[in-house]
């Protein structure tokens, strides 16, 4: 089963499922995340990975899934606000954490994977196997995004390039 099947995966699907059609969640789409995928994309990408690694690892699969999804549950530009309290990887888990715990009852495992999510930017190690788990994810997946952004923006740039070279000749 590849990425693009989450949809079709039952067992990930009852784990998430109440989660994707809140409308908290489905905001995320609303904000554009690493430049090339929308805030909710991204948040299923890091939740379906980290899920099956977890799975895989016979860990939490489920608490993986749930963080996953709501690791970056927060509604601003990243690039354009600023916080007087810290940088953006230390105050958006706590935003998301408190985002999450409207829509539902975190268990502490869950809380501390979306909290920790941004370790190596921050200095707090997670407490459980799957929150190293979602961090890294998070961090293979953000860097994979903008990547894509960047061949897209490169390859353009190249054929302007060359179209401009055999019109010039």
């Amino acid at each position: 089963m590849g990425l693009k099947d989450w949809r079709n995966d039952t067992e990930y699907m009852g784990y998430v499922a109440d989660l994707l059609v809140a409308p908290a969640v489905q905001k995320l789409a609303n904000y554009t995340q690493h430049h090339f995928s929308t805030r909710l994309e991204h948040c299923i990408t890091v939740s379906y990975v980290s899920y099956k690694l977890a799975k895989k690892m016979n860990l939490d699969a489920r608490a993986t899934a749930r963080a996953g999804l709501l690791h970056d549950l927060f509604y601003y530009d990243w690039r354009t606000t600023k916080f007087d309290r810290g940088t953006h990887a230390w105050i958006h888990p706590r935003i998301a954490v408190r985002n999450a715990e409207k829509l539902t009852q975190l268990t502490p495992k869950e809380k501390d994977i979306i909290m920790k999510h941004m370790f190596g930017a921050t200095l707090c190690p997670p407490k459980y196997s799957e929150g190293y788990i979602v961090s890294l994810v998070d961090k293979y997946s953000a860097t994979s995004e903008y990547l894509m952004h960047l061949k897209q923006k490169t390859s353009s740039k190249l054929h302007y390039a060359f179209n401009f070279a055999k019109v010039s000749k």
